[in-house]
């Protein structure tokens, strides 16, 4: 009887370590959207040094990703200044597309009666003029996967905008989009997933610990 082959080793898992970007000026008061011009405030500057400090710890990060909008940019700044890397514009980051709701006042957007289909049947909304909620998924699940490819068995850093990495969370966990609104992404928290052969794991969400123990049980 020949002998057993040794089964070859699965391809190593991807941690992608996603960023909401910091504070801006408007943040939990407009929704900005994909509005250019708007940039961190100082608590946001002081939350994106903060945060490349704690990513800093880690012993090796491969690359540096960000979504296009300035907010997202100069986020993922220091943070790629402290790894020794240049931040690379990926526009799968990018916020959702919220079309014609684009820069109104929040408080303006809860008296519509759309508001509660899009906090409580995101997946049956169309922003007017922009993106459904389930192509937001779409777009960010499909980056996920882009990344993997990219960087196998790396640790890489994606700093995206609430809403994407709320959708990715809630697709790596296998909970409805409907129920997405229920997870919680602070400015400049990190929300670390690793994308292996056998489905990804969810290590933190809306972390502002230490990121050093990040590893599967």
């Amino acid at each position: 009887m020949p002998p057993r082959r040794p089964r070859p080793k699965p391809p190593p898992a991807t941690l992608v370590l996603l960023v909401r970007h910091g504070s801006t000026p408007t943040t939990g008061k407009v929704l900005p959207g994909r509005s250019p011009g708007l940039h961190l405030a100082d608590t946001g500057k002081d939350q994106a040094e903060a945060v490349a400090e704690r990513i800093g710890a880690l012993p090796k990060v491969a690359a540096v990703y960000a979504s296009p909008l300035e907010r997202t940019r100069e986020t993922a700044a220091p943070i790629a200044k402290k790894l020794g890397h240049k931040v690379v514009a990926e526009r799968g980051l990018l916020e959702c597309d919220f079309g014609e709701w684009t820069g109104a006042e929040l408080k303006t957007l809860m008296k519509k009666p759309e508001w509660m289909t899009v906090q409580r049947y995101p997946s049956g909304f169309r922003f007017p003029g922009g993106e459904s909620f389930p192509e937001m998924q779409g777009r960010i699940v499909g980056t996920m996967a882009k990344l993997r490819e990219r960087h196998p068995g790396e640790t890489v850093v994606a700093v995206s905008h609430a809403d994407p990495i709320k959708a990715a969370v809630a697709d790596a966990v296998g909970t409805p989009l409907d129920l997405f609104q229920r997870i919680v992404v602070s400015p400049c928290s990190v929300t670390a997933i690793a994308y292996s052969p056998f489905g990804p794991i969810v290590l933190a969400v809306n972390s502002t610990g230490a990121l050093t123990e990040l590893k599967p049980s």
